[in-house]
């Protein structure tokens, strides 16, 4: 199958404390965040004695059979479920990571990229110590266990401290769950909580990446791990510390463009209000007359709701998609034109003939995808096809836990609107601003993004940027 034209997901994390089947929440949990990361899933549990592990290369559902879930029985579970932004693509990425250290039996799992853990991994290779992955969450791990802190909650705040970058992450001990954020709050996490059942003695406590995995289990939202904090629950409750002062916010715009279910709050703000948001927007700035507006599905159809209740253009589903593609596929001997994106949608002739349609995407990374769709709309009888785009162009790679092309693969960063609508082949083309996507998304109210993909401006000190390709800088989805 050809290289995927869109920025990849990144992973998603679940906890879960005090519950008689936290493993089972925490599989349901990473089912909820099963679009953030389809390469493999891991679950640490804990039943007050031991931790327990299962995790495996593929899709939640795949993985974790009853069989399974039964082997991992515990009252405190974390799950996570990844997309590589470095490291191999193997299992002994796999995550939660489940080390035996000096500070007891400890698992984690992470959202991010830290863009100090090679510095940090080659002096601690150096001082002896023996990496098992080549991920760079295995670097926190080196650092709980080598802090000079006694306690596990001072160790994990030391190793925090250090790293620099881009890190959700929670973690489980035989008794206790862990999460926290990074200073600038780049990547989400979310608190919840289930009421205490009949005859129980405490409230569950949940953690994870979007609040759409506590619909699933039955949790209510509270509120959002803050930057620069560390929650520890455990037999004595909830306790909340800021292992580092919280720094210029630069959470990740691009969760509500693109990464994060509709149905989720991230950064405490509804992702579809966001989306919806963005076409509005879009029809300000880029308004053109037409006769449907049709969304490249799916990540298109929020932005595409808005734009036509904006404009008043008639929204239509005249781009189909096959949920049902797998990995792999058998392609005929001879070859079939566009035969990857055809695999996946399929135009409606009926809705398409004659008509001049708008076509609205959340994103042009490479640009080939998009030339195909628009290639297939004409074929399909449309007389004009007018592209517009839910977020300015995308000029630089990320370096902060999305699986982004090298700045000489981005279309954005080499060609200009004109040169790229020429080669797509629409008949017009338009970008949302930057002012327009920062006020849709509600920038500054309550919280400020990272834009870094769009202006090539990052918040943390990176070395030649232009020249390293994200998954050469390290990271883990």
């Amino acid at each position: 199958m050809q290289t995927s034209d869109k920025f990849r997901e990144e992973c998603g994390v679940v906890a879960i404390y005090a519950h008689p089947e936290a493993e089972k929440l925490a599989y349901l949990g990473l089912h909820a965040l099963q679009h953030r990361g389809q390469e493999s899933a891991g679950i640490v549990s804990s039943d007050g004695l031991a931790l327990h592990a299962h995790k495996a290369m593929g899709t939640v559902a795949d993985i974790f059979v009853e069989e399974v879930l039964a082997q991992i029985h515990g009252s405190l579970a974390i799950g996570h479920t990844r997309y590589s932004t470095s490291g191999d693509s193997a299992l002994l990425n796999a995550q939660p990571i489940l080390v035996q250290s000096n500070k007891g039996s400890i698992a984690v799992a992470h959202n991010g990229n830290l863009v100090n853990a090679q510095e940090i991994r080659h002096r601690l290779e150096a001082q002896g110590s023996i990496f098992q992955t080549t991920s760079d969450t295995e670097v926190l791990v080196h650092l709980i266990a080598l802090s000079r802190e006694h306690t596990l909650p001072e160790a994990m705040a030391d190793a925090l401290r250090r790293v620099e970058g881009a890190f959700s992450l929670v973690m489980v001990s035989t008794d206790r769950i862990f999460a926290a954020r990074d200073p600038r709050g780049f990547r989400p996490l979310a608190m919840g909580r289930i009421p205490a059942a009949d005859g129980a003695k405490q409230d569950t406590i949940v953690f994870a990446s979007e609040t759409c995995a506590f619909d699933l289990i039955g949790a209510t939202y509270e509120r959002d791990v803050k930057p620069g904090e560390l929650v520890i629950v455990g037999p004595e409750g909830i306790n909340s510390r800021f292992y580092s002062p919280a720094q210029a916010q630069s959470s990740c715009i691009f969760e509500h463009v693109y990464f994060s279910r509709p149905d989720s709050l991230v950064f405490g703000r509804s992702v579809q209000v966001s989306r919806e948001n963005l076409g509005r927007q879009l029809a300000h700035e880029a308004a053109i007359d037409a006769d449907i507006v049709v969304p490249v599905p799916d990540s298109g159809v929020t932005a595409a709701l808005g734009y036509a209740a904006e404009s008043g253009i008639p929204f239509r589903f005249a781009l189909i998609r096959n949920h049902y593609v797998g990995r792999t596929f058998i392609e005929p001997r001879q070859s079939v034109r566009d035969f990857g994106v055809k695999l996946k949608l399929n135009p409606v002739r009926s809705l398409l003939e004659g008509k001049r349609v708008i076509l609205i995407d959340d994103s042009i990374v490479r640009g080939t995808t998009s030339k195909k769709i628009v290639r297939m709309i004409r074929n399909a009888g449309a007389r004009e096809v007018h592209m517009r785009i839910s977020c300015p162009p995308t000029i630089s790679p990320c370096f902060y836990g999305v699986d982004t092309p090298s700045k000489s693969q981005l279309i954005a960063a080499n060609k200009s609107v004109e040169e790229i609508r020429e080669y797509i082949g629409a008949d017009s083309l338009a970008y949302l601003s930057l002012e327009g996507l920062k006020k849709a998304c509600g920038d500054g109210e309550k919280t400020s993004y990272c834009t870094a993909c769009y202006t090539g401006k990052y918040p943390t000190q990176l070395i030649d940027v232009e020249e390293i390709a994200p998954a050469t800088v390290s990271g883990e989805g």
